[in-house]
């Protein structure tokens, strides 16, 4: 005869627990959309508050560079902690492991799709170029497929994408994901026509390829890996966040419009190439640059030659470059950067064509 399980068993106590991890993650949603909706209103009238105790003129450039920085460095934030933990969350269903064993490989075509795609959701970024390049090539990754994860993860990231939908809008924000995908996946593409493999360091091949066993996760240790996302994540980008806000209220209260109109408009050919070749050199993330990009095109910049920016600081890194010299020769890093560099001086010309 079959007997029920007893209140002790197993079976009835993993139920309980798995609504109790719930709780908190819904909580904590509940509370962000509550505060994020109070938070213009609370920003502007902390900066008039500041203003009148300090003796600030609502119309001068001061006042416009506080009021800029007060409601930006806190609804940046805010969007992270939420974006990134729900990205944190969807990261353990894609391990290192799991995403190598996703690509090994796949055909020049699928893969670069798929590769570009996974670099969305994946936690990698510049600083992780080396291992990760390795561990793909040694996994039976190509090449090309493994260059457009390469370009993919850094310049189209959760990041980027929920600090363009907080301050830009959802159009902005897919058009920079299926663009930087489209830039993804081409340089993926011809890289993997030229097959350039020779060019790669030598001692990269005989490095064995590990494999490591997969394990089930709850989602008591699921949300876990999200809390540490945030914390580690958000507490990382933070200074880049008031650093890049901080450029960008001043750009905002004191840079004639004229002059960034001039300098970035769509009217001068020159202005998407000039742009890029001011990136590269740049270090930041989308976390750093995206309030300059949004101080610019208050000031008159066009829409493609600002976004053409963005991705060469976040895609082309100058440190990036030195990273991968351990493992590729210098004429290949070049061939990398001018194949992402062109498609991004298209795209650049394509925004500002159809915006």
């Amino acid at each position: 005869m079959h007997r029920p399980a007893s209140p002790l068993s197993p079976v009835a106590a993993v139920r309980p627990s798995a609504w109790r991890a719930w709780i908190v993650p819904v909580l904590y949603v509940a509370g962000w959309f509550l505060l994020y909706w109070q938070l213009e209103p609370a920003t502007d009238a902390f900066t008039r508050w500041l203003a009148a105790s300090s003796g600030i003129a609502p119309d001068s450039h001061l006042y416009s560079a506080l009021s800029f920085l007060a409601f930006e460095v806190p609804k940046v934030l805010m969007l992270l902690a939420l974006i990134v933990f729900v990205v944190g969350v969807l990261q353990t269903f894609f391990t290192p492991e799991k995403t190598r064993a996703i690509l090994a490989g796949r055909r020049s075509g699928v893969g670069n799709v798929l590769a570009a795609s996974l670099g969305i959701v994946t936690p990698f970024c510049s600083c992780s170029a080396v291992p990760l390049f390795i561990g793909f090539l040694t996994a039976g990754v190509p090449l090309g497929v493994t260059f457009s994860f390469l370009v993919s993860a850094p310049m189209v990231n959760e990041v980027a994408l929920a600090l363009l939908y907080g301050m830009f809008g959802w159009k902005v924000a897919l058009l920079y994901t299926g663009m930087g995908l489209l830039v993804a996946i081409g340089a993926g593409l011809v890289i993997g026509r030229m097959n350039p493999v020779r060019l790669v360091e030598p001692w990269v091949f005989d490095i064995p390829a590990v494999s490591s066993a997969q394990q089930r996760m709850d989602w008591d240790a699921r949300f876990a890996q999200g809390w540490s996302h945030v914390r580690d994540i958000v507490l990382k980008v933070a200074p880049y966040i008031v650093a890049g806000v901080g450029v960008g209220a001043w750009i905002h209260g004191y840079v004639p419009q004229d002059f960034m109109a001039h300098l970035m408009g769509r009217s001068a050919w020159w202005s998407v190439p000039l742009a890029v070749l001011i990136g590269v050199p740049m270090y930041s993330n989308a976390a750093g640059i995206i309030p300059v990009v949004q101080a610019l095109l208050g000031k008159g910049a066009a829409l493609g030659t600002t976004l053409a920016f963005m991705m060469s600081v976040t895609a082309l890194s100058a440190p990036e470059f030195l990273i991968l010299r351990k493992v590729m020769r210098p004429r290949l890093i070049a061939l990398f950067a001018g194949v992402v560099a062109a498609g991004i001086v298209v795209v650049g010309y394509v925004f500002n064509a159809v915006m």
